[in-house]
């Protein structure tokens, strides 16, 4: 596999020099440069990944901060969050130290928690994380509900590197990839207040489905569809109570 220039100068700047020339090999393997030197940047945090999780991306930062500024914009106190399918607890982390909150993050995989545990001390947060799928072991009530669950349908092409590295029950998802919105959206009325935020990362043709599926479960909202850097359809806002 051909190495670019930019990967090389991520090994140079983040990898102890005396495992320089392993790092160059796995990148020639195919391996993900944030997996060789084991952490990322993001929204200014250092987040431990690993084959566990996903590698957070610049447009799940771009979540983040849309989705604060919907909190700050509706909400007065302190908010209880809930992040569901919470892989390196990245999202988690990140709005815990941002807004007055409460943060829960859940995940089916215990390798992951694993990880999002790590980088709660890492980043001297204090995230309550634990496994449930979705709702299943969920108790409490939230303000907030945000989540980046697995949306690419299974017959879809995605880069090879990607789909060679990164954990495929992080990626693909049923239903044309829709699965996880339709199940947290049919179930969440039991675990919102009065007034909401609902806050996904969606594909990019998604928007009028996710929409749909919104309006057939919720009664008294707004669905925001939001776009990303490169001007796609990326996120869907859910506000409620307001």
């Amino acid at each position: 596999m051909v190495v670019n220039d930019k990967d090389i100068e991520y090994l140079k700047k983040y990898l102890p020099s005396d495992r320089f020339e392993e790092g160059i090999k796995s990148l020639e393997d195919g391996v993900p440069v944030q997996y060789i030197v084991g952490n990322v940047d993001f929204y200014g945090n250092i987040i431990k990944v690993n084959n566990s999780v996903l590698i957070p991306r610049f447009e799940t930062e771009l979540l983040v901060e849309k989705t604060i500024k919907f909190i700050r914009k509706y909400f007065d106190n302190k908010v209880d969050i809930l992040d569901i399918g919470t892989g390196s607890g990245c999202i988690a982390i990140t709005l815990s130290k941002e807004v007055n909150s409460n943060v829960d993050g859940v995940d089916i995989s215990i390798d992951a928690l694993n990880v999002a545990r790590e980088n709660n001390l890492i980043n001297n947060t204090n995230v309550n994380f634990y496994e449930s799928d979705i709702f299943s072991n969920v108790n409490s009530k939230y303000d907030v509900i945000i989540s980046n669950p697995p949306y690419i349908a299974y017959d879809e092409k995605i880069m090879d590197i990607v789909y060679n590295n990164e954990p495929h029950g992080a990626l693909f998802a049923d239903n044309n990839g829709l699965y996880f919105y339709e199940k947290i959206l049919s179930e969440c009325k039991n675990y919102l207040n009065d007034k909401f935020l609902i806050a996904f990362e969606i594909g990019c043709t998604q928007g009028d489905e996710i929409k749909n599926i919104a309006y057939k479960y919720l009664d008294d909202i707004d669905v925001i569809i939001d776009k990303d850097y490169s001007d796609k359809d990326r996120y869907a806002f859910i506000v409620g109570g307001v």
